[in-house]
């Protein structure tokens, strides 16, 4: 199973709380991060891109950087570890993103790919003038499907003449091309994403719901590989999932407790209203999947898994068995500390790392 880590280009991380961790996003604390991810063996290291955050007392996700030049910055300064940054579809052109790709693939001598987001988040967009209208939620997927489409021909020849209706090509050029072939990943639940992924992407973000249920995934993924079998493609479910560790699961439990005490319910409730927007009712569409899933007052908006080291590692390899299932790309209430035990005491008992470990 792949590991990858989504690095808090954020304030807070993912945990949307007054007791967690506070700490803002830089640079070096994201270096430090990826540092230890290429050290430990990571697979990859993705960075989410956010524009607006939700407020509340913890301020959350107020404090961002931008996910492409951080991931320059950090393409420059490691060698083996494979790096995303987010493209948020509505705030640029397809030619612009393949451009600043190729950019980055020449500085990382080919270890980048692109992340899709379509958008669901409103205010991020109406804040600069952008926001397409709600009927964006309904077409949002063949928008991205004729944006990557565009990346993929400047990515493949250097050129592009697509004429679609959401983006017009006049011999657009892109030259020099990728070093090494760009994956694409996106992060789509519901019905219609799961079906995009399937036919664009290489990779889809499949998420866990609620506490210690690893296994819980398998409907959601099970979407993903009957899409595959429509597509004769191969797009691997990666499961976001967040890690709480301790020495013993009375003492990570402890912290699971303390830091639910403190859920930001302002900025719980901000994320909702604007997830309301969208008049799906498929059940793993943004704004259903919480509720359906009992988790919607939760301090984070992906599965948890809390326990000892020993427990943690069970977990995963659980959730390596879940047909389908490619990788997991984790997230920690504190980085540096959750990293350093990652790597040291959990890796080492993971069964489905053993041949990776063996080979190191």
């Amino acid at each position: 199973m792949q590991l990858g880590v989504f690095i808090p280009i954020g304030n807070n991380g993912w945990l949307i709380s007054t007791t967690s961790p506070q700490y803002k996003p830089s640079y070096d604390l994201n270096k430090t991060i990826v540092d230890k991810a290429e050290q430990f063996g990571f697979d990859f290291a993705l960075s989410m891109i956010k524009l607006h955050g939700f407020g509340g007392p913890s301020g959350f996700w107020d404090y961002n950087l931008e996910s492409f030049t951080l991931m320059a910055g950090l393409a420059a300064t490691t060698s083996r570890i494979k790096l995303f940054a987010t493209c948020a579809v509505l705030t640029m052109p397809p030619p612009i993103a393949a451009r600043m790709a190729v950019t980055i693939d020449s500085i990382s001598h080919g270890r980048f790919g692109v992340n899709i987001i379509s958008g669901w988040q409103r205010r991020e967009y109406t804040q600069m003038g952008i926001w397409p209208g709600a009927e964006h939620y309904k077409r949002r997927y063949e928008y991205c499907a004729e944006y990557v489409t565009v990346m993929n021909q400047l990515w493949q020849d250097g050129r592009s003449d697509f004429r679609g209706d959401f983006f017009q090509m006049d011999d657009c050029r892109c030259l020099p091309t990728p070093t090494a072939r760009i994956p694409i990943i996106c992060a789509a639940q519901s019905d219609a994403g799961t079906k995009f992924a399937a036919q664009y992407a290489d990779y889809n973000f499949c998420a866990a719901f609620g506490h210690n249920a690893p296994t819980s995934v398998a409907p959601s993924v099970a979407r993903l590989v009957e899409a595959n079998k429509q597509t004769g493609r191969d797009c691997g479910a990666l499961i976001l999932v967040m890690i709480i560790a301790d020495e013993t699961d009375a003492a990570a439990d402890a912290k699971w407790d303390h830091y639910k005490a403190g859920t930001d319910l302002e900025a719980l409730a901000y994320r909702d209203e604007q997830a309301q927007d969208d008049p799906s009712t498929d059940i793993y569409a943004q704004p259903n999947r919480r509720r359906i899933m009992g988790t919607d007052k939760l301090p984070t908006n992906q599965g948890v898994l809390v326990g000892s080291y020993a427990t943690v590692a069970r977990m995963l390899d659980e959730l390596a068995e879940v047909p389908g299932v490619r990788g997991v790309m984790m997230t920690f209430d504190d980085f540096v500390i959750g990293m350093e035990q990652f790597g040291t005491r959990i890796m080492p008992l993971m069964r489905c790392r053993d041949a990776i470990q063996q080979a190191a």
